[in-house]
This record gives C-alpha cells, structure tokens and sequence, in this order.
C-alpha cells in the first residue's frame, strides 16, 4: 500500500472539533505537525462542560485555531474560508442521536441538511481538495444483509437522523459529479472511548452502575453493535485523508467507506465487559426494542481494508478498560 503520509503543509478544517470523534481525530492531526481549524457551535445537546475539556486540550497546541460557530451561518462560513487557504475539510458536525430526531427533528434538517450544504457549497467554490464527511451505519436501517456493504441498498432508513445521513451521501456525490470535488463517506459503526458522548449507552450504562442505580436495557440485551474503539476511528479516517489523491485520480472522486471494528458484540455481553472493568454488577432492568433502533450493525470493512490497509482492532475488553479507566479519573473522581 503506497499511500502518502497526511500532508501538513496543508491546511485541515475539522467541523464538530469540539465533539468526541473531532477532538480525537484534530489531535491527531496536531501531533502530526498540521495546522487544524476547529469549528464547532458548542450546542448543548449535551454537557457543554465536557466539550470545553476537549477544546482545552486542542488549545494547547500552536497550530490549532478556533471559531465558535454554526454551519447554518453561510457568512461566517464563506469568510473563514476566503481569509484562510483550507486544502481539507473533515466534516464532523451534525446533530446526533437517533432518538432524539424523534423528538426534534428540525434540529437535523438545519444542522445535518441546510449545514452540509452550506460545506459543499464552500468546498465548491474554494477548489479543496478533498471533503470527508461523517455519515453512520444507521444508514442501513433494517437491512437483514450482514455484514452491511457499502454495496447494499440504503432506501430504508427507519430514523430521520439516518435520512439526514444518506442525503449527505446523495448531496456529496452530486457535487462530486458536477463539480470533481473528492468527496469520502465516511461511515462510523458504534465508536465509544474516552471523552465520548454522554447519551451514549456505555456512557449511562457505566454512570449508573458506579452510581449503584439501575440500567435500561433494550430487547432484553439481545441487540448486536460493532463496537469500535475511537483511536481505530482515527486511524481509519487518517488513512483516507491519505487516500485523496487516489479518489482525486478517478473519473467519479467519490466514495463511502465502513469504519467499524468488524466483530458485533451482543449488548449484554458488553455490558458484562463494563461490570469487569468496574468490578462492580448493573442492577438490570430489561425493556421491548426502541422506535428507530436496529437489531443489529456488523461493518464489512472490506473496502477499506483493499485500498488503505487498514482494519480495527482494538479488543471490546481493551476499549472498555480504557474508558473506564478515563471516567473514574475525569467524571468520577470530580
């Protein structure tokens, strides 16, 4: 595999930078030597807090930068990128949540529809180079196909936060054919690690259990999810920021991959991971399947694999240990 290295004469604008994957993959990006532009609105969807934590970290290095804004702000927008030459953007930020689409889904047409747009729309007019962008396995909704393909269909999305994220795959190869700009999809599976979203199952689920207080779990824990750990996430999009000028080369410079660990863990046995890593037993309460959640996710990652040589693998047991480790020292011990 003769991929380049990430380029650090160029210039990264990382949206959602304050969000758990951005925060990760800009550090990364830091520690390389490249300059990083965060972007981020710092809405409370969640724990503003914790996103200040992540921010602070990223401030500390010379070459990162910050504006606090909205991606519905096409202004803004349009003058960051005329006041700065950004070769790469890496977009991150959306409204996330499948249940809470459910509840305010205005919230994901502005953020998820009208904000990628606006993106598109300066990656178009500011010759960038490559533009990846965060989709999600949701996407697949209730495909009984496993492992999910990025060959499958994906006409069935059973949230409007999963039809938020096919409008991005649509969006993104429309401009890709019409105007040449590289464009990657970008489809996460399940990521969970430190300094991650605290609506996130693992995330309660380890809260409630220090806390001595009872857990909510789904379809009686007979749920499957391809768990993956944050750093394979980085890793992953690393190598196909690598990848741009093989997309830039292809007639169509477009292209949707899988990121996922490639191993589903059934919900209860990761809960009981969880319990292992705390050595401390969930007080269980077992409740029916979720409006617009799936049975199962399980990423083929051989695309992936094929043209960057790249697989997740860090163990379920490994990336649970290192966040519980994490929470007790950020959350628990405050």
């Amino acid at each position: 595999m003769n991929l380049k290295p990430v380029d650090c004469k160029k210039t990264y604008l990382v949206t959602g930078a304050a969000g758990f994957i951005g925060m990760h993959l800009s550090k990364k990006l830091l520690e390389m030597g490249c300059k990083v532009i965060g972007y981020d609105n710092l809405n409370d969807y969640y724990d503003v807090t914790l996103k200040d934590s992540r921010l602070n970290i990223l401030n500390k290095y010379e070459n990162f930068t910050f504006h606090k804004a909205d991606l519905t702000d096409k202004e803004y927008l349009a003058k960051l990128f005329a006041e700065n030459k950004i070769n790469v953007v890496i977009n991150l930020a959306a409204q996330a949540g499948v249940r809470y689409s459910i509840e305010n889904p205005d919230a994901y047409i502005q953020s998820n529809i009208v904000g990628f747009l606006n993106i598109l729309e300066m990656c178009r007019h500011h010759q960038v180079d490559h533009l990846l962008y965060a989709s999600s396995s949701s996407v697949y909704g209730a495909n009984k196909k496993i492992p999910f393909s990025t060959e499958d269909r994906v006409d069935n999305p059973v949230s409007l936060y999963a039809a938020t994220k096919k409008s991005n795959e649509l969006m993104a190869h429309t401009y890709s054919h019409l105007y040449k700009i590289p464009t990657t999809g970008l489809r996460f599976f399940t990521v969970y690690g430190p300094y991650g979203r605290p609506d996130m199952a693992y995330f309660s689920f380890t809260k409630a259990i220090m806390e001595g207080k009872p857990i909510k779990i789904f379809n009686n824990g007979d749920m499957y999810r391809d768990f993956t750990y944050i750093d394979d996430i980085v890793n992953g999009v690393t190598k196909l920021i690598e990848n741009s000028a093989a997309l830039k080369n292809k007639e169509l410079p477009y292209k949707i991959y899988n990121i996922g660990n490639n191993k589903p863990v059934k919900l209860i046995d990761f809960i009981q991971a969880i319990e292992h890593a705390l050595g401390k037993k969930a007080i269980k309460e077992f409740y029916p399947m979720q409006p617009g959640d799936v049975y199962q996710t399980y990423a083929d990652i051989s695309d992936l694999i094929n043209d960057v040589g790249f697989k997740p693998d860090t163990p379920i047991q490994e990336g649970i240990k290192r966040f519980v480790n994490w929470y007790i020292r950020y959350i628990y011990s405050k």
